[in-house]
């Protein structure tokens, strides 16, 4: 009987071919015709191994008796979308941000939303118990040629305005944004310059998109563009450069649209514990109350859900308009951004007096070093002899969900605190320290 597989904050990860194997993406499938009573829409990103992986989850759900559709090369949020649209459920094959050559399994619920805990139990205990691909090799299913049409028209009907006399640089990650972006963005008015929207199977996320924003924001200087937009690999998030070439995470674009949408002013917004400690401030001194969760748009999701409210998300660029889409959408934050540059003015402006940000830094520690008492030793001789009061100092500790990893991150008003923290924990766990953006 295969071995157990845990699902994480994203769903299954690992090296492709060697941990998410065709055997273990037939048996998924089948997992997922035996749970859900609905129809299944398969799709993909563009790394070499999805269509092959892809290929074998339809051939695990006609098996089980499922109707499968196969999307093809779309994001996760526009399988979100069409599920929500045909009220089924989805399979996207990708490892978002990860490099080419590992991938993923993730499983949409019923209309496209996020697994709550005992769906993605059922789904895991099917899985178990799923029998083994009869075959290494699977015919394509053809693919769907409606759905991406679908996908786009969506989100033009969700941002209407026009943004026209903006000039905007959008960096596909050669991801599954690379036939969507450009098209979608011309379409609402825009000048578009794009880069790396070449996908050759190895590419992805190759330093370029959201986590490697550096071309990026070359281009927009050298252009001297209004508005940089750099996606990952599955587009389900976002991070923008403004005109003077600065990043802007997902806690720069959060402060701005809760400032700007009336529902959010009069409701809340969540966000999770890695959002800096200036976003808070600047959320509660607007009277905007804030709800907290652990990392993880899953977490964002359901606690929008059960207060049924419309906005949260993460620092990493992954935020959620539940008005509009069932999951974080890249491509919607960012037609939702260039509407409110065009209307309220350049993004360096708005967010330099929406908020200030305070010094973080995190250090990523393995697993396998990792002591506890010794963070939690330093902390507390640092609050003592930089007399930093509670409210103005935050350390918050997480285990990765996508890596062998103990995140430690950092935050105060005071950035000597902050430097001297991460220097003693750096050094003594040999590790890597990440200075996040000011």
């Amino acid at each position: 009987m295969p071995s157990p597989v845990t699902f994480g904050t994203d769903g299954i990860r690992g090296r492709a071919f060697d941990e998410i194997t065709v055997d273990l993406a037939y048996r998924l499938g089948y997992a997922v015709g035996v749970v859900f009573h609905a129809p299944a829409l398969v799709g993909y990103d563009t790394r070499e191994s999805s269509p092959i992986l892809a290929s074998a989850v339809l051939a695990g759900l006609a098996d089980a008796g499922a109707q499968g559709s196969n999307l093809g090369v779309i994001t996760t949020p526009g399988v979100a979308v069409i599920a929500q649209q045909r009220q089924g459920v989805g399979v996207v094959v990708s490892a978002s941000h990860n490099p080419y050559y590992d991938n993923g399994l993730k499983v949409l619920g019923l209309g496209g939303s996020k697994l709550d805990l005992a769906t993605e139990a059922a789904v895991a205990a099917a899985l178990l118990s799923a029998p083994s691909a009869p075959d290494p090799h699977f015919a394509e299913v053809p693919v769907d040629p409606t759905a991406a049409a679908d996908y786009t028209a969506h989100l033009r009907r969700a941002v209407p305005g026009d943004v026209a006399a903006l000039h905007v640089v959008l960096d596909c990650a050669n991801g599954a944004a690379s036939h969507l972006a450009e098209e979608l963005f011309r379409a609402a008015g825009a000048e578009v310059s794009v880069l790396h929207n070449t996908p050759d199977g190895h590419n992805i996320n190759e330093h370029c998109g959201s986590t490697h924003p550096d071309s990026l924001v070359a281009e927009v200087r050298r252009l001297n563009a209004d508005l940089g937009l750099a996606f990952d690999g599955d587009a389900d998030r976002l991070i923008a450069v403004d005109a003077t070439g600065a990043v802007r995470d997902g806690d720069d674009l959060m402060v701005l649209f809760a400032l700007d949408r009336p529902d959010v002013r009069a409701s809340g917004v969540v966000l999770t514990s890695m959002s800096n400690l200036g976003l808070r401030r600047a959320l509660s001194e607007a009277g905007i109350t804030i709800v907290e969760t652990d990392v993880g748009d899953r977490n964002v999701l359901i606690a929008l859900e059960e207060r049924d409210w419309n906005f949260g998300g993460e620092q990493s660029g992954h935020l959620i308009f539940r008005d509009h889409s069932p999951t974080g959408d890249g491509l919607l934050t960012g037609l939702h951004l260039a509407e409110l540059v065009r209307r309220r003015g350049p993004l360096a402006t708005l967010a330099n007096e929406a908020w200030q940000r305070v010094p973080q830094v995190l250090v990523n520690v393995s697993r396998s070093a990792y002591d506890e008492e010794y963070v939690q030793g330093v902390f507390r001789e640092l609050c003592l002899t930089h007399a930093v009061a509670p409210e103005d100092v935050r350390l918050l500790i997480r285990r990765s969900g996508t890596e062998p990893l103990v995140r430690v991150m950092v935050e105060a008003i005071d950035g000597a605190f902050v430097d001297a923290f991460a220097r003693r924990v750096a050094d003594y766990f040999s590790a890597a320290q990440l200075r996040l953006p000011d």
